[in-house]
């Protein structure tokens, strides 16, 4: 994508991870990427024929379960299509814009959803390719939504330590050891619930609330939310 200018003052970049899976490590490249197609089961249908300029997975427009539905399939679209040049976690590497600061408003949805439909070209080069014709709306704003509610890493670096306390104590109740597998759900929620977003959307989807949310839903999936924290917490360092 092309670069776009901020309008807020958030300037600070920092390392952000939300890593709900497990994702190779991709070579960066620019403009290259041949558009890989993405299943968009679930999500709810948008209407053909019209470009919309507002994403309309948002939590207070398509609702909690359709916005979540949205950023699971946003992560792995985003993976295929768009981190070999804007980066692992939407963190860039530099040849391309840091997509979390594109702010979650009108004006970022926007030039978001113009450059994904149209691809961009410079100097006869293309930056980017055209993503619309193969991925449709629908995965385009799965990405957006992915997108714009990656966590602000200086606040997750904050809770690194007591993150890794919290991995290590799963590590060992998966090993054989005992822990108290609801309350660690309800202080991932809570740390997870006081990180902010770069691009200003309401709700970050981090490794504190995914690993959250694992274990809420299975008690004894100590073994897969410390596998979240233990990856997420790498990409931040």
């Amino acid at each position: 994508m092309s670069g776009f200018v901020k309008t807020s003052d958030r300037v600070a970049l920092a390392a952000a991870v939300c890593a709900a899976l497990m994702v190779p490590t991709v070579a960066l490249a620019h403009g290259d990427v041949a558009p890989q197609a993405v299943d968009v089961s679930g999500l709810p249908e948008l209407a053909e024929g019209e470009v919309l300029t507002e994403n309309p997975y948002r939590a207070e427009t398509a609702g909690e379960e359709a916005w979540a539905k949205a950023v699971e399939i946003g992560a792995s679209g985003y993976v295929q299509n768009c981190a070999r040049c804007h980066g692992l976690e939407a963190i860039s590497g530099g040849l391309a814009p840091d997509l979390r600061f594109l702010e979650a408003e009108e004006y970022g949805d926007e030039w978001y959803i113009e450059r994904f439909i149209q691809g961009y070209t410079q100097g006869g080069v293309t930056k980017m390719p055209a993503f619309g014709e193969v991925l449709g709306q629908e995965a385009g704003w799965a990405i957006r939504t992915y997108v714009e509610t990656r966590p602000d890493g200086d606040q997750l670096g904050e809770v690194s330590s007591e993150l890794g306390e919290i991995r290590d104590t799963l590590q060992a109740a998966a090993d054989g050891g005992s822990a108290d597998s609801a309350a660690i759900a309800s202080r991932l929620t809570e740390i997870g619930g006081q990180i902010e977003t770069m691009s200003g959307a309401p709700v970050s989807d981090n490794i504190a609330t995914h690993a959250g949310r694992v274990l809420a839903a299975k008690p004894e999936a100590y073994d897969q939310a410390a596998e979240i924290l233990t990856v997420g917490l790498s990409v931040a360092h």
